[in-house]
């Protein structure tokens, strides 16, 4: 479980650096050395943040299965039944 908690709390630390890597990228100053070592990370990082969205995804999936759609729901108005 804590294995989990750091993954899922890596995420937002590794989209910046995605988004930094892209940045850099696309200012095309660098060297190709330097381009392809950036884009390896970010080909790394993007696996990364895409498996724990996956893994956040069948979460939800998993509540909503188990009647968790009860809670979103919305509450009937006061008005007249239909």
């Amino acid at each position: 479980m804590a294995r989990k908690k750091t993954e899922t709390a890596a995420f937002e630390p590794s989209l910046k650096r995605l988004e930094e890597i892209v940045g850099l990228l696309e200012e095309g100053s660098l060297s190709l050395e330097e381009s392809l070592a950036l884009f390896e990370e970010g080909v790394g990082l993007s696996r990364k943040c895409l498996d724990v969205l996956t893994g956040a995804e069948r979460k939800v999936e998993q509540l909503v299965g188990k009647g968790a759609t009860a809670a979103f729901e919305p509450e009937p108005s006061g008005g007249e039944p239909a």
